[in-house]
């Protein structure tokens, strides 16, 4: 399962179409924001009674966030001992300095900027499936 946390009904769309034509079957849980994705991580708010041992395989996180900001959703999924190795991958339009330096602070396991062709966007989804769902060997969730 991919939980995409992405307030831009537009992005959201963008990545569930390049994750559809890159034949990702995995689940997709969406956030529209920093509360919903920590609700629904830690089984508060609306998920209460969620089992929460079942953690995404990845998370797709923007930065800029309505209520909480995505760098306070990395930093609180990265100082709770259920989430701490969750791979967090940005997935952002933001080409600041600054913002990746934080990211990488905070235990991104990887940065990504949003390209603006569709077809580059596609194809940064498609690689970004392949690897984090299909290559990448997680350690177990706690």
């Amino acid at each position: 399962m991919i939980l995409l946390v992405e307030d831009n009904p537009d992005d959201e769309a963008l990545t569930l179409r390049a994750l559809r034509r890159a034949n990702v079957g995995n689940d997709i849980v969406v956030a529209r924001d920093g509360v919903e994705a920590l609700d629904y991580l830690f089984g508060t708010g609306p998920h209460v009674g969620r089992d929460t041992r079942q953690l995404p395989q990845v998370m797709l996180l923007d930065l800029k966030l309505p209520r909480i900001d995505g760098l306070e959703v990395l930093r609180r999924v990265r100082a709770d001992e259920r989430t701490c190795i969750l791979p967090v991958v940005i997935l952002t339009s933001s080409n600041e300095e600054r913002d990746r330096i934080d990211g990488y602070t905070l235990g991104a396991n990887s940065y990504v900027r949003k390209p603006v062709d569709f077809n580059e966007f596609v194809d940064a989804v498609r690689q970004l499936g392949l690897y984090w769902l299909l290559l990448n060997q997680p350690p177990p969730m706690r």
